[in-house]
């Protein structure tokens, strides 16, 4: 099992920036992706960036350009740098960490961080 606590979430203005962080609970040794989802009010719950433990990265076409997703594969933390926020953004946005397995791959979720931008 791995715990996922995100952190950094908040509200801002259009145009703001915020950074968004989650901590894995222990280190991860095999093949495994991380990434953040988010969840706006009344929609599913879309990928907004991955990265692989080795660095590669994919995100949104929503979000390109704008946010940058970063993995600290020492500390077992994953970082989403959000800039130039828009009111569509604001969503409930979710850590995640796919552990690659023989059968299965192990599929662990944080609890959610909101991150509202309003005027």
């Amino acid at each position: 099992q791995v715990q996922l606590v995100e952190s950094g979430g908040g509200l801002v203005q259009p145009g703001g920036s915020l950074r968004l962080s989650c901590a894995a609970s222990r280190s991860i040794f095999r093949l495994n992706t991380m990434g953040w989802y988010r969840q706006p009010p009344g929609k599913q719950r879309e990928l907004v960036a991955a990265i692989t433990d080795g660095g590669s990265t994919n995100y949104a076409d929503s979000v390109k350009g704008r946010f940058t997703i970063s993995r600290d594969n020492a500390k077992n933390t994953v970082s989403l740098q959000m800039n130039s926020l828009k009111p569509e953004d604001t969503a409930v946005y979710y850590c995640n960490i796919k552990i690659r397995g023989g059968v299965w791959d192990d599929d662990y979720w944080g609890q959610g961080t909101q991150v509202t931008v309003s005027s």
